[in-house]
């Protein structure tokens, strides 16, 4: 999961600032995802995990019934032999392949900066660590990021460092993530959802329309892994559950 530090939730605010003081798209009212199946489900209470958890960066762990996540690497670290280690967020892994999915989750901020959810693809090389799409929660936003289109896009990513092509990669990343304002209160549960259908991700928080965004990457067929992640301390899931889906019919 990437980018590293716990300032990752800003990642291209500069860019996509405006849209804050702009007409923001409006949230489909409704579904955009017919939920199928039941893939997963975890409420966090049986003694021994899934098998299909696994860490990813620590550190995450089970406690009173929740599964929760502190990041530990906070702070770029230079080893003795001059290799440096980033700092990341928390992240823990579910290996789960979807293609359209509803997923629910209950979410609490006790601490935490930021926590989110993202599809990723690792046999998809050609953005980083095959990162596709995701969604960001806050306690005053929701923000929708297409990443394998978007800042994750190997040739884009490259141009990060580079200010004499700032300007072509703020235009290779319009329309690649949205952030709608949102109140998330600190210490309390809030239960959110997200749908993603064909190129579309549509998330709600507590049964209300919160963020919407439809960008290619999204529309990836083959989101082989989920990943939970938190920056800062602490932020906590419960009540997990995945449904495979299919695009909901027009009203």
């Amino acid at each position: 999961m990437t980018p590293p530090t716990i300032l990752r939730p800003l990642l291209g605010f500069g860019i996509f600032s405006a849209v804050w003081a702009a007409a923001l798209p409006p949230v489909p009212p409704g579904p955009i995802a017919e939920k199928k199946e039941l893939l997963f489900s975890d409420d966090f209470q049986g003694v021994e995990p899934s098998k299909l958890w696994h860490r990813v960066v620590p550190s995450f762990a089970v406690t009173n019934g929740a599964l929760k996540g502190t990041q530990t690497r906070d702070k770029d670290v230079t080893g003795a032999d001059g290799k440096v280690t980033k700092a990341h967020a928390a992240v823990h892994g579910l290996e789960l392949p979807t293609r359209d999915s509803v997923l629910e989750v209950k979410i609490r901020f006790e601490g935490a900066a930021m926590i989110d959810v993202e599809f990723d693809d690792r046999k998809y090389t050609n953005a980083h660590y095959g990162h596709l799409c995701r969604a960001q929660f806050r306690t005053n936003g929701v923000t929708i990021i297409d990443e394998r289109d978007g800042g994750m896009r190997n040739d884009i990513r490259a141009m990060a460092g580079d200010p004499a092509r700032a300007a072509e990669r703020a235009k290779l990343l319009l329309g690649r993530q949205i952030t709608y304002p949102f109140r998330m209160e600190p210490g309390k549960w809030h239960a959110v959802a997200i749908e993603t259908a064909g190129g579309a991700m549509r998330v709600s928080v507590n049964g209300a329309p919160a963020a919407y965004l439809n960008s290619s990457g999204i529309g990836h067929p083959t989101k082989s892994k989920l990943e939970f992640g938190v920056a800062g301390k602490d932020g906590f899931f419960d009540d997990l559950k995945i449904w495979n889906a299919s695009p909901a019919a027009a009203p």
